[in-house]
């Protein structure tokens, strides 16, 4: 046991060494924000169910709805021998029943035949303009004065498509003119929709601290999302209609690498590696808020009749810009 302070002589140094000598400390490694919620939705959406999976699920809905049905059925049948009147009257619901189930399948029908001429009208746009198809064109902006024809949000735009569309005799200037005047402001309420669930996401992700509740907010406001987009360029997908919608959108986005985290993700709100001195919990919701627009983005793309024309794409930086600036001047004085 000592008493006192210990020295200890240090062999061969001839002097102490000044403090303003010393090497500085290296910084710990900061692992940046990955978007983690953004990208376990896309691939939870994405996900291809396996053929036996598939077989599973179909042969359980058989055998339920069987099961269902002839439940429902003796029901009624005894109901009917105990108690006439209210037999009939338990029939009559079930009867109602039926018809709004058929309604449905209708309507879920009629959203996937237009889905599918949605599609149609893209694909020709594409065949036009790459065969430089001048009746081509003129047969797609037939058809798409045809398909927004009942909506009054596109009727001024459809008249200047009918008065312009004979002064252009080249396809893709046609095609340009019908994209400026129908889809233009379509684009914008699209875009608009865009930026509120990237704020959305953004902000659940970095005030909510709960459990997968990051998860859950980034994969139900992408399904709004993505059905608004549709709705807004007239797919009007039902339930069934919207699923395949936003596997194709997530299966685009996961098959192309889309939904990851590039160093220039967040470069027009943030500048530079901001993003490293932010916190990891708001740093997280700014990167999924900037995911869920790029997620948005790719939506517009699969619902729109009309391909892009050369810069006309939403620039994903200028919708994170718009969306979460605000968001960030917020939360940066209380980082």
């Amino acid at each position: 046991m000592t008493r006192g302070p210990v020295l200890i002589d240090l062999e061969g140094a001839d002097k102490a060494t000044h403090v303003a000598d010393a090497l500085p400390v290296p910084d710990a490694p900061h692992a940046l924000p990955d978007g983690g919620a953004m990208q376990m939705a896309a691939r939870i959406a994405g996900r291809k169910p396996s053929r036996l999976s598939r077989w599973f699920w179909g042969l359980a809905a058989a055998l339920i709805g069987a099961m269902v049905s002839v439940a429902a059925w003796d029901f009624v049948a005894n109901l009917l021998e105990r108690a006439p009147v209210l037999g009939w009257g338990v029939s009559a619901i079930f009867a109602a029943l039926v018809l709004v189930a058929l309604a449905i399948a209708l309507r879920e029908a009629a959203a996937f035949a237009r889905l599918g001429r949605i599609d149609g009208l893209r694909r020709s746009a594409d065949a036009a303009l790459s065969d430089s198809d001048l009746a081509g064109a003129r047969a797609v902006t037939d058809r798409l004065i045809a398909f927004y024809s009942g909506r009054d949000d596109t009727h001024w735009g459809r008249r200047r498509l009918q008065d312009l569309r004979d002064d252009q005799f080249d396809a893709a200037a046609l095609l340009a003119v019908a994209e400026a005047e129908v889809l233009a402001p379509l684009d914008q309420a699209a875009a608009r929709e865009i930026e509120a669930a990237a704020r959305q996401v953004a902000t659940v992700t970095a005030l909510v601290p709960l459990a997968l509740a990051d998860v859950v907010a980034a994969f139900t406001a992408s399904l709004r999302m993505i059905r608004r987009v549709a709705e807004i360029y007239g797919g009007r997908s039902g339930f069934l209609g919207n699923w395949r919608l936003t596997r194709a959108v997530f299966a685009h986005l996961v098959a192309t690498g889309a939904v990851a985290v590039g160093d220039d993700l967040l470069e027009p709100v943030l500048g530079g590696s901001i993003l490293s001195k932010l916190s990891r919990r708001f740093g997280e919701g700014l990167v999924n808020g900037a995911l869920c627009a790029r997620v948005g983005v790719a939506a517009m793309e699969v619902c729109r009749p009309l391909p892009f024309g050369p810069g006309k794409r939403p620039s994903v930086r200028g919708i994170v810009q718009r969306a979460l600036t605000g968001l960030f001047a917020r939360g940066k004085d209380g980082v």
